[in-house]
């Protein structure tokens, strides 16, 4: 199995090196041969992506392992057993069981997204020995022949042979016009087809393209975006990692030099306060909680490209959807045609033929034309001059015969001045939420660009395509939950209306034709007072979500055609069907490989117990830290030695914190998510965390008035967190239900049995009767403190957020 690894990764090596190969202009029919395919990959020229699709097994455990923490950690325990104070090590197995948790947990998740990208990764068509045959895009060799279709994106720089496509560069250039590549023109990877088939021989490939600037690009990768919650995370690390450096200086000499303790006590000391101030489990908590995410969500045939998307979409208010494909099943059928007065029976040949040699000559490119072709499959058999495929800028694909161009698009778009005279027929037609195309002849040369004048309508087809039976409940979800749903189409608004209504959206008679807005204003009028826009391009499409997001909302936005990237790509949240085209599916977070929008509620759901439980739990890691902090605070001006061992912070650490955290973070949680992540964790820490320095803070100073000796005050300050902390847990289990009063009453147990059995080992002694009286006085305090310290804290929030004009309930 070892010689087998080696002598794989041995080949992987040998690919990586390029040497000179023989260069080859097959005819596009035949493609390369065998072994000219064997000849460019032996000699390193395949397509290759220069960049990993994602951590290796080797970085994952590297980046778990070698943490500033747990290098902070590695040094404390060096100098505890330098002073032999082993006993004060307890904290090691937390740590290291934390970091294999950690480990386990990301390798678990990253198997299983691998498995999914690798069955999920762009596939291209390719011409070898004369066959078309569907291979990875990776698996393309230099030279090769491959097929181009609209929905494709280019995943090598490649030359045209034969055939004619509409494309877009826009994930290159950032200008979203469509160009036409013709025979002899270049095609960029990282463009995508709109329209149109070609053959193209592969000019460059691997890494002598721009293939790994568009994985980056088209995937949404870049490093340092982040959600929310992790900024903040980062933020906290960031903050005390360099606080607790001076801190354990200065709690050191304090304890040292001018309390005269040992050398050995000053140490054990500084390491407790030092360790109580780290957050150590709470990175791990939010890295494990995500990646056990990922897992169901895998689980569900969902695909993430981005991890972070999952909060993004937990918090989503506006949820920009498109007709095809989202409200209705990705398949369209004809449901008839209906002719015109200026379709003469008697002089032209049928109708159904002259739309049977449109179809023929067209390429079966979209769903729209694979019904028309499915639909119309008898012609005349007339040869077409030329042909013009279908675009998303001018609505329209036309067909050139030697009688005439015949045209076939949207009504307003290509009737022009004739469309007032057909637009009551229009509005008939489309009452069940059809979509109604016109077909006639134009007089003049279209050329793929705006028509000068409208064309001879000689027919109507009616196009319809099935509403998702799931696709009320679904929405209906998302209107409980308060998320605005914006229905953003290239159909006839009215069309879209109706399918609108008859999914169950809210508010879907509200509509507007986004060709007829002129400004930028006008749009964000529209945006806040329709849910329905029909006839929008693909740059207006784009220019909502930006208008949106301006406008202080988190948008995302579903699509499957190449026309929807450009929005994708702006969105905070960007969700593909896998059926759809390759360039939506790979510029897109989250990938439904199911296309089955009615697992969107799940999605959300899943991000919202992620967020909500990391966000309960993080309050429980906080307190400690808090607590630590001030308490080291506190006995730097009343001088005084940190009162509490390391041992004694890992056993309130592990029942208080650590276990019900972890579990507390895999619970279901459906509740909608408010406020800031920082803000939320913080108010919700502080009550307990200040009661705990004061209540122990007090305790030490009268302790010492009266007496008492050090180690007593030590057992008694531990037992004082432990009911501060269990205080601070069932507040926020509550309500208490089976699982979480299992939960809370184990790690009361377990609390308990250590104190007493293994007491010893976590510093635990008995009490004398003045220490054991003092710690009732500060025990029964503690439940008036917090709760009076809570309702303060809660007032003081009020307050701050309306004088800032916020909603207090929603923070």
């Amino acid at each position: 199995m070892f010689i087998k690894k080696e002598k794989e990764k041995q080949e992987a090596e040998e690919t990586k090196r390029r040497i000179p190969t023989t260069r080859y202009e097959p005819d596009y029919k035949e493609g390369l041969t065998s072994r000219q395919v064997q000849e460019h990959r032996m000699h390193g020229w395949t397509n290759r992506s220069v960049d990993p699709p994602s951590k290796t097994t080797k970085e994952i455990i590297h980046e778990n392992i070698f943490t500033y923490f747990n290098l902070i950690f590695a040094v404390l325990a060096l100098v505890l057993c330098l002073v032999g104070a082993f006993r004060d090590l307890t904290f090691l197995p937390v740590i290291i069981a934390n970091t294999l948790i950690g480990i386990i947990q990301e390798v678990r998740a990253k198997q299983i997204l691998d498995k999914l990208t690798m069955l999920h990764a762009p596939h291209a068509a390719v011409i070898r020995d004369g066959k078309r045959t569907m291979i990875d895009a990776e698996e393309l060799v230099l030279d090769d022949i491959a097929v181009f279709q609209a929905g494709n994106q280019v995943c090598a720089d490649a030359i045209v042979c034969e055939g004619e496509v509409q494309v877009n560069e826009s994930l290159l250039t950032g200008e979203a016009d469509e160009i036409t590549k013709r025979k002899g023109d270049l095609l960029m990877s990282g463009s995508f087809i709109v329209s149109g088939q070609c053959h193209a021989r592969l000019d460059q490939v691997g890494e002598d393209s721009y293939i790994s600037k568009l994985t980056i690009q088209a995937k949404e990768a870049q490093v340092g975006e982040q959600s929310e919650m992790i900024r903040s995370l980062d933020k906290l690390v960031k903050w005390v990692g360099i606080a607790i450096i001076p801190m354990g200086l200065i709690l050191f000499a304090q304890a040292y030099f001018l309390q005269h303790d040992g050398f050995r006590e000053s140490i054990t000391s500084m390491v407790a306060a030092v360790i109580g101030m780290i957050p150590e489990g709470l990175y791990l908590l939010a890295s494990v909680a995500l990646a056990v995410s990922s897992i169901r969500l895998a689980q569900k045939k969902v695909l993430l490209h981005d991890m972070k998307c999952i909060e993004t979409l937990a918090r989503v208010d506006v949820l920009c959807v498109d007709k095809t494909g989202t409200i209705t099943e990705n398949e369209m059928e004809v449901q008839d045609v209906i002719e015109t007065d200026a379709y003469d029976a008697e002089t032209m040949e049928p109708l159904s033929v002259l739309i049977g040699d449109f179809a023929a000559a067209m390429d079966e490119d979209n769903i729209t034309m694979r019904a028309v072709k499915m639909h119309f499959k008898t012609g005349s058999g007339k040869k077409p001059l030329s042909k013009c495929g279908f675009s998303s800028t001018v609505k329209y694909s036309s067909v050139t015969f030697e009688d005439g161009e015949y045209v076939l698009g949207a009504p307003e778009m290509v009737l022009k001045e004739r469309y007032e005279t057909y637009e009551a027929q229009f509005k008939e037609l489309t009452e069940n939420g059809a979509r109604v195309l016109a077909f006639g002849i134009y007089d003049g040369e279209c050329g793929g660009k705006p028509l000068e004048q409208g064309i001879v309508p000689l027919g109507f087809l009616r196009i319809v395509n099935p509403i998702r039976e799931s696709a009320k409940e679904t929405f209906s979800y998302f209107a409980e939950q308060g998320v605005d749903v914006k229905v953003i189409s290239g159909d006839n608004p009215l069309t879209v209306s109706r399918v609108a209504a008859q999914a169950g959206i809210c508010n879907a008679d509200r509509y507007t034709d986004a060709s007829t807005l002129r400004d930028e204003d006008a749009v964000k009028k529209a945006l806040l007072e329709n849910t329905v826009f029909g006839r929008v391009t693909p740059e207006q499409k784009r220019q909502f979500v930006r208008l949106l997001k301006e406008a202080g909302h988190t948008v995302a936005m579903t699509g499957d055609g190449v026309n929807d990237v450009l929005a994708l790509k702006d969105a905070d949240c960007s969700i593909a069907m896998a059926s759809g085209s390759d360039a939506a599916a790979q510029a897109s977070q989250l990938v439904l490989l199911e296309s089955d929008f009615s697992c969107m509620p799940q999605v959300v759901l899943e991000g919202r117990r992620v967020v909500n439980n990391i966000q309960r739990s993080a309050s429980l890691f906080l307190v400690k830290n808090i607590f630590s902090f001030l308490l080291s605070v506190i006995s730097l001006v009343f001088l005084f030695t940190y009162p509490l061992e390391p041992s004694q912070i890992s056993l309130i650490s592990m029942f208080t914190i650590g276990i019900p955290a972890f579990f507390l973070a895999l619970e279901s949680n459906r509740n909608i998510i408010r406020g800031h992540f920082l803000t939320n964790v913080f108010l919700k820490a502080l009550p307990a965390a200040l009661t705990d320095a004061v209540a122990v803070g007090a305790l030490v100073i009268f302790g010492r008035t009266f007496g008492v000796k050090a180690t007593d005050i030590s057992t008694a300050a531990t037992m004082l967190l432990a009911i501060v902390g269990f205080m601070i847990l069932y507040t926020i289990s509550a309500p208490l239900n089976k699982l979480r009063g299992m939960i809370f009453a184990s790690c009361v147990a377990g609390l308990l049995f250590c104190a007493v059995f293994l007491n010893d080992l976590f510093a635990i002694t008995g009490m004398t009767t003045e220490c054991v009286m003092l710690f009732a006085v500060f025990a029964i305090a503690t439940e008036p403190v917090l709760r009076y310290l809570t309702v303060l804290v809660e007032k003081l929030r009020f307050y701050y957020l309306r004088l800032r004009g916020r909603d207090p309930k929603n923070g």
